[in-house]
């Protein structure tokens, strides 16, 4: 079963539909206003993935709260930006490498790893939060069930996997459209 969507907040609005819409190429395709039960009120900005579910988006405007809504998932928590992220499929190759010329052709830096499953690349989007582009290379099968849950009860490692060598395209900065700078 897939997800209807996934709800985060956002403290630049403007920004974070531009980015959504044209770095992500996704659709706005409904916005509630309503009152919050804390007092104040809230917008709920709902954004059409292209793969059957949402990704939405909170501005909040609660009674007692000044200053810009901490919106990045990992950092605001002191994580490593990689920890929390948002991961977007990619339903084949070619779709992949689309995604990672739109970035580049707005400037946007670029990661690449190869995760032996499946290939990624990642991107920060204007709150913070890490977004991805998956595309499975292989099926997961009997075997990786099998050690997923032979690791799952383990308390340290019994071998670490390779480190993935990730691949870093720095976007051009001059090509930015100017939500992005």
């Amino acid at each position: 079963m897939g997800f209807h969507h996934v709800a985060i907040a956002t403290s630049d609005v403007a920004t974070n539909h531009a980015f959504y819409t044209e770095a992500m190429g996704f659709e706005l395709v409904k916005v509630e206003m309503a009152p919050s039960p804390e007092g104040g009120w809230a917008k709920h900005l709902f954004y059409d993935t292209g793969g059957g579910g949402l990704i939405a988006f909170w501005e909040l405007h609660l009674e007692g709260r000044t200053g810009p809504t901490p919106t990045a998932l990992s950092r605001d928590l002191g994580l490593p930006e990689w920890v929390n992220h948002i991961a977007f499929d990619a339903p084949d190759a070619g779709a992949l490498d689309a995604a990672r010329k739109r970035w580049l052709d707005l400037g946007i830096d670029v990661i690449e790893v190869d995760h032996g499953f499946c290939r990624s690349i990642y991107a920060l989007d204007p709150g913070g939060t890490l977004v991805e582009w998956c595309v499975d290379v292989r099926a997961l099968d009997d075997a990786d069930r099998r050690q997923a849950l032979e690791r799952l009860a383990l308390t340290e490692p019994d071998e670490l996997d390779p480190a993935p060598e990730p691949v870093f395209h720095r976007g051009d900065r001059s090509l930015r459209p100017a939500w992005l700078r």
